[in-house]
């Protein structure tokens, strides 16, 4: 039994990587609530290999036509829709049986937000009684789309970090909800109650994440661990198409080289760990900070260094020409 349960959904789509679910926020955000007394478990419907082939959305019915012979090459990634991960029916179980007050379902993509609602229902039908709140991009952006969904009690937007346990400590006191960051809930006549994104202004003070509460056996290379960090959140350019550049809500932050390297070395301690992500767009921005953050790199892992990457790109820029 658990005071809150945090969900990574499901995943309808062509192909899943799996270095790339790795339930990272859900992990910094159970570490920022346990550090208020409060029990956190994640449900990682992504932790497993299942898969089965489902049709496609109608609007994807034209794609027959284009992928219609069957592929195995290694380069054959759509030619079946499938859903990933474990069924509403299992969730539903494991819902029930956490005893959680406070389900917390990611929303991270617009294109993946059916899924979060169905997982919403499954909640709602499995512990009536419990509090369903939706976080992530696809809420922070479109709250009122959220809350469309009756299953769906509350949505946080921005950090969940800062939103999710003032929210879990507001419930169990019976407190307001209208001081709680990120906020989105239905006023009495209907109308909706939207709080301003939830920021963490300093991100140095975020303890390190749950990593314990994460499978870390499933998303393992080669029987080596993979890592997922974010060095800063945000971005300082201005691209016009960007939801989360220096004119968002977001802004640019970036943490200090000793609290990366104290989250890695958290997340190796004992284990082996082969692959490292910085999900950051800008991590060479600075480079005088980012050759520190190599070289406390090297000293952590020494001759065992793990491959590094940053799958969201980097900004060529502030690269050398060699």
């Amino acid at each position: 039994m658990v005071d809150i349960l945090l969900i990574q959904p499901p995943i309808a789509d062509f192909y899943l990587t799996a270095k790339r679910t790795i339930p990272y926020g859900l992990a910094s955000i159970a570490a920022a609530a346990e550090q208020k007394g409060l029990s956190v478990a994640i449900l990682d419907a992504l932790a497993t290999g299942k898969s089965r082939i489902i049709a496609p959305p109608e609007a994807m019915d034209n794609l027959a036509a284009f992928y219609g012979r069957a592929d195995r090459s290694p380069f054959g990634l759509f030619h079946h829709y499938r859903r990933y991960g474990y069924s509403l029916e299992h969730l539903g179980y494991q819902v029930k049986a956490s005893g959680a007050f406070l389900i917390g379902i990611a929303s991270l993509f617009t294109a993946y937000s059916d899924m979060a609602l169905a997982v919403a229902r499954m909640a709602k039908a499995s512990q009536p009684g419990c509090t369903v709140v939706l976080g992530g991009h696809h809420p922070t952006a479109l709250p009122a789309a959220a809350m469309e969904e009756p299953a769906v009690d509350l949505v946080l937007r921005g950090e969940g970090e800062v939103g999710l346990p003032a929210l879990a400590m507001a419930l169990k006191s019976g407190g307001s909800l209208a001081g709680v960051p990120g906020i989105v809930y239905r006023n009495p006549d209907g109308s909706l109650h939207i709080g301003e994104p939830a920021l963490c202004r300093d991100l140095d003070q975020l303890p390190v994440p749950a990593f314990g509460l994460i499978r870390r056996k499933f998303y393992q290379r080669s029987g080596q661990d993979s890592i997922v960090v974010t060095a800063g959140r945000g971005c300082p350019l201005k691209c016009s198409y960007c939801a989360t550049g220096a004119d968002s809500w977001m802004g640019f932050r970036k943490r200090s080289v000793a609290a990366v390297l104290r989250e890695l070395r958290a997340a190796s301690v004992g284990r082996q760990v082969g692959f490292v992500d910085f999900e950051d767009e800008n991590l060479t921005m600075d480079r005088r900070w980012f050759l520190e953050l190599m070289e406390g790199i090297r000293d952590i892992y020494g001759d065992a260094l793990p491959e590094l990457r940053a799958m969201n790109g980097l900004f060529p820029p502030t690269l050398p020409r060699r």
